[in-house]
């Protein structure tokens, strides 16, 4: 980089890149606000008028024990969520603008649940003690009962099966 003609080549290059990159990152934000205007998981209820809602309860059992879901999921310091419990006895509230196809995923992603860490060819969800063949896509309808049973990935399933008295 000796020449002066080939240094001033090569910035004016990496400007013109940098400039491309810089002006692409700023549409793409701009476009990606404007789609998720209308979208519940990612929008604040608060002043919003409210036509759809519904109310479905959830059970969550992972490696066979029961996992408390928490009241004030969906719930920060000046935002309430279309999805959000308000006790914990496993009742999820769902309420948008309009009708809209809320999953047992949405929720699960709403209150932080590590899915990653689960077997989910060995994970299942039922809804009205029927077997779901949708898993987390599985549609939240208004009053169902929902039993997601998980096993995580670290979950050794021989005790379960194994008859013998432990060794201690």
């Amino acid at each position: 980089m000796g020449d002066p003609a080939k240094r001033k080549q090569t910035i004016k290059f990496l400007l013109v890149t940098a400039l491309i990159a810089i002006s692409v990152g700023v549409v793409s934000s701009l476009i990606q606000g404007q789609i998720s205007l209308d979208d519940p998981l990612k929008n604040c209820i608060n002043e919003r008028l409210m036509k759809y809602k519904i109310t479905a309860k959830l059970e969550v059992f992972v490696d066979n024990q029961e996992i408390e879901i928490p009241a004030n999921v969906g719930f920060t310091e000046s935002c309430q969520k279309s999805l959000y419990t308000i006790s914990d006895d496993g009742i999820i509230h769902a309420e948008w603008e309009n009708e809209y196809a809320f999953e047992i995923g949405h929720f699960l992603w709403m209150w932080n649940f590590p899915l990653r860490d689960m077997d989910q060819s060995k994970s299942k969800i039922f809804v009205n003690n029927k077997e779901s063949t949708d898993f987390i896509r599985t549609l939240m309808l208004d009053g169902y009962n929902y039993k997601a049973k998980f096993v995580s990935k670290n979950y050794d399933d021989s005790k379960d099966n194994d008859f013998l008295p432990p060794n201690d």
